[in-house]
């Protein structure tokens, strides 16, 4: 992934970005719950990675999650920490955790991988899988389609996904899927999968 081309490209809409997806009520209600289904209670620390303007850090937070925001936009990272000042946020990179091996308890991943070429993709899950305790859970968010391949997102390029490809690819990072939420498209969305994983133990 060109990290800088992202994060011009986002840095470049960063105002309309935020007006649009930038608040928990913004999100649909089925996704809120999914990602406190399987967040929600984790006494270690979360990372929120692609946490944009920091609406689902600060959603983590608020059910008690020790969570920490990462992106790579200094103006997602700006209005993060003015708009949820009680919550910590970092510039960083997915494939990159500044983490010791197995000390986070959670990750959440929400549309973050969507910019990955597929060659890139099962080295970030292992990354995710070296930072995560066993049996800590990752939860994605991921454009549903019926073959890998780019498409033209608003902002840059980005690449949708078949869901049994993104469970197989869990399954060689050393995940173990617990749990699968699919949307058809609907209006001018997108189809969409959320998926719920564990660390394994090896």
């Amino acid at each position: 992934m060109d990290r800088d081309k992202v994060r011009q490209a986002y840095a470049s809409v960063a105002d309309l970005y935020i007006g649009l997806f930038g608040t928990r009520e913004q999100v649909d209600p089925d996704d809120l719950a999914f990602i406190r289904r399987h967040l929600a209670g984790r006494t270690g620390r979360v990372l929120d990675l692609g946490c944009g303007p920091g609406h689902l850090t600060g959603y983590l937070r608020s059910l008690g999650v020790d969570a920490t925001g990462i992106d790579l936009v200094p103006e997602f990272l700006a209005h993060a920490r003015a708009a949820h000042p009680d919550v910590e946020f970092h510039s960083g990179s997915l494939e990159s955790l500044d983490v010791v091996t197995g000390s986070v308890d959670g990750i959440l991943a929400w549309y973050s991988l969507i910019h990955l070429p597929p060659e890139e993709l099962d080295g970030v899950l292992v990354e995710f899988r070296r930072a995560l305790t066993p049996g800590g859970p990752l939860v994605l968010g991921m454009f549903d389609h019926d073959e890998v391949g780019p498409f033209d997102h608003k902002v840059v390029t980005a690449y949708r996904w078949p869901v049994d490809e993104i469970s197989e690819r869990l399954t060689r990072a050393g995940f173990v899927e617990v749990e699968r939420l699919r949307r058809p498209r609907k209006g001018d969305q997108r189809p969409h999968t959320a998926f719920a994983a564990v660390a394994g133990n090896s």
